[in-house]
């Protein structure tokens, strides 16, 4: 036996079917001693054990329910069963088989003989075992579970006389069991899938000596050899060679990305051409596919709203359904002098028809499956809540700079104001943007850098928000920034007022640059809008967003005229950052769920203010990882709309789940009244609700990109 570390240890399960199983399984586990803490994720079939624990003690914990238990770096679990492999549906198949016997000894002996009637036990003896094992413990210990439900049925059932029926309601609640266990497989492919995306082992050079080893043994700075047709192992930077790499597995562009040296490359992405070598930047479990693991298995773990509430619905739903069927089952033959067997059988009904299976998987097996679907598309969930509020979503907001427009804006225009040459300007305001970060900054520095002109050197540097910076230069003061930046310092000239205005209204961003006297010259930059952006608009519109806007620190005119030629319902200029974060504000006073959109670094403040976050370029960014409730892995808004028709159409699911589930389940217990429902017939409803809801809930893996 051997004994795990005694702080925090992480297992992957096998076996993991059902709700109220893993409750109770988390239960045993905390009844160990050792044990301080565990918690247990359903949706990824993972479990957190905090204190001392062997593996053997934690099986033993599942053993009721036969799950097993792995470490979770073990990449491959058990062997998988099929469906026909599985002893609990070898069992109910054996079942079956008798059960076809004993109706048929039932026609030619009739039902009372001992010959029918003992066909028909061994169907539920066979077919019932576990059941009743799990039934009568949970029974002396007064937890009325399914399981206990499903015992007292067929107990009632054998004691009154009905044990075809009996035998039936055996069968089919371990078919029915047996479908939920195959639906939550089917649900949690997509989190194995993404587990197998990336090599388990990688070819590295260290030490001038070429090894094939583990991910695991893998160390910062190793230089990894790729050839063509290769998955990438491991994250880095590419230090020789250059080839397409196809990111879909991380981004969900199947357009292949062209790297060279200084590229970063992802692990679990496919090298198409040539051979590269990497420099390995992260340890394996701090690679961007290992990161999204973990968060879509934690997205899976918390309770959306409709969850919360279903599972509280239904710690009152299963006591009153007791209730219900005992009172049932005894007001008539009590008060109304009616046949006790009568009604005990119907309310034997009453209690397998109000087993709540349906109602607890309607919303985890849809949550699961739309958050699975949504990372092997690219797009990070990172919870059913914002899964649910997005698919709520009225306004949009949106950051210009890199999100709607390309973010790599370019210089246009340098027009000359004074004595000064075209070369004087831009080398000036190289030298004080160097010393910025501003998109601005970089295509300024561009601009000079291309046309080679004379460096300069700037001194005490001092940036003005919101409005620009300043530098000392060859002995002299400038000032850089927008035409307010100047208001109230020196006088601008009606036709440098008149040109200004012209250039913002072609959409581009303009800056003076001057001294405390006078404006020397004026840059015009435009950052071109992205291509999809104005379709991406109207999608949105079609799919219902009421107001989509744009949010800018750009002048009123540059907003506008982009803003206009997007098609965004509204453009909010010259915002400073506290302003964005007013203006999501007020957004959210009026129309209530409000998205902001972003790159997740510069927008931090109004991202956490909206009611969903989303942050775009998600792939390699660690603060978008971290800070946005969504993140769009590649670098643009092409899956906003899916992601937006994914929230959608899951909601609509849960809905349809959880109406349809009660709908029956109402539908079934008003037979009583004619005296139609039977046991059959209870459980077949039971069942098929399950199954219904399941199948419904699964039609999420198959929701594609462009769906509206």
């Amino acid at each position: 036996m051997v004994l795990v570390e005694t702080n925090k240890n992480v297992y992957r399960l096998q076996g993991l079917s059902c709700t109220n199983c893993a409750a109770k399984f988390e239960k045993n586990i905390r009844n160990i001693q050792t044990v301080e803490d565990v918690k247990l994720n359903f949706g990824a079939s993972k479990i957190t054990v905090h204190g001392g624990a062997t593996i053997e003690q934690l099986e033993q914990a599942g053993s009721f329910d036969g799950i097993k238990v792995y470490p979770e770096r073990q990449r491959q679990l058990g062997k998988k069963e099929s469906f026909w492999e599985k002893r609990d549906n070898i069992t109910a198949m054996i079942s079956l088989f008798f059960i076809i016997v004993g109706y048929i000894f039932s026609i030619q002996l009739g039902e009372e003989s001992l010959i029918t009637i003992g066909t028909f036990g061994v169907a539920i003896i066979i077919g019932g075992f576990d059941l009743f094992k799990v039934g009568l413990k949970n029974l002396t210990k007064l937890q009325f579970d399914m399981k206990t439900l499903m015992t007292i049925a067929v107990i009632g059932a054998v004691i009154i006389g009905e044990w075809g029926e009996g035998a039936v309601v055996v069968f089919l609640f371990a078919l029915s069991e047996a479908l939920e266990s195959y639906s939550m497989d089917k649900a949690r492919q997509s989190i194995q899938s993404l587990m197998d995306i990336a090599p388990n082992r990688a070819t590295i050079r260290r030490n001038n000596e070429t090894m094939e080893i583990d991910v695991e043994d893998v160390r910062i700075d190793d230089i990894m050899l790729i050839k063509p047709g290769q998955k990438i192992a491991m994250d880095g930077e590419v230090v020789k060679g250059q080839s397409s790499i196809n990111q879909a597995t991380i981004t969900g562009e199947s357009i292949p990305a062209y790297k060279t040296t200084g590229d970063e490359v992802f692990a679990g992405t496919l090298n198409e051409e040539g051979t590269l070598e990497v420099r390995v930047t992260k340890h394996v479990e701090d690679t961007t596919i290992a990161k999204i693991i973990h968060l879509v298995e934690e997205a899976q773990a918390e309770r959306a709203p409709s969850q919360q509430f279903v599972d509280r619905f239904a710690k009152y739903y299963t006591p009153a359904i007791m209730l219900i069927a005992l009172l049932v089952a005894v007001i008539p033959p009590l008060f109304f002098g009616e046949g006790w067997s009568e009604w005990v059988y119907s309310g034997l009904a009453v209690l397998v028809v109000g087993c709540p299976c349906a109602l607890v998987i309607s919303t985890p097996v849809a949550i699961v499956t739309a958050i699975g679907n949504a990372a092997r598309k690219g797009v990070l969930i990172k919870g059913g809540i914002h899964l649910e509020e997005t698919g709520r979503l009225k306004v949009i907001a949106f950051d210009k700079t890199g999100t709607l427009t390309e973010g790599k804006p370019e210089v246009t225009e340098v027009i000359r104001l004074s004595e000064m040459s075209h070369e004087e300007i831009l080398g000036v305001a190289k030298a004080i943007e160097a010393f910025s970060q501003h998109p601005l900054a970089s295509a300024i520095i561009r601009k000079a850098d291309n046309e080679q002109v004379n460096a300069f050197e700037a001194e005490d540097f001092q940036s003005i928000t919101g409005k620009g910076a300043k530098a000392t230069v060859n002995s002299t003061v400038y000032f850089i920034g927008s035409p307010s930046l100047f208001e109230g310092m020196v006088s601008v000239s009606t036709g440098t007022k008149q040109q200004i205005k012209e250039l913002q209204i072609q959409g581009k961003t303009v800056m003076l640059i001057g001294t405390e006297r006078e404006v020397k010259g004026l840059i015009a930059v435009a950052d071109q809008v992205r291509e999809s952006s104005p379709s991406i608009i109207q999608k949105l519109h079609r799919l219902g967003i009421e107001k989509t806007v744009m949010l800018t620190g750009d002048n009123e005119a540059t907003g506008k005229a982009i803003g206009k030629q997007l098609g965004l319902s509204e453009t909010r200029a010259e915002l400073m950052p506290q302003d964005k974060l007013e203006s999501i504000k007020t957004l959210r006073e009026r129309y209530g769920n409000v998205a902001m959109v972003g790159d997740g670094v510069n927008d931090a403040p109004a991202l956490a203010t909206a009611t969903v976050g989303i942050a775009m370029g998600g792939a390699g960014t660690d603060t978008a990882l971290e800070t946005a409730d969504i993140a769009l892995m590649a670098d643009d808004l092409e899956r906003l709309p899916y992601t937006i028709s994914l929230s959608r159409k899951t909601l609509s699911i849960i809905k349809q789940n959880v109406s349809f589930a009660l709908a029956l389940k109402v539908l079934a217990l008003l037979l009583i009244i004619p005296g139609w429902l039977t046991l059959w017939l209870a459980i077949f409803a039971d069942m098929g609700a399950t199954l219904i809801v399941v199948l419904n809930s699964l039609r999420l893996m198959h929701a594609k990109y462009g769906d509206e």
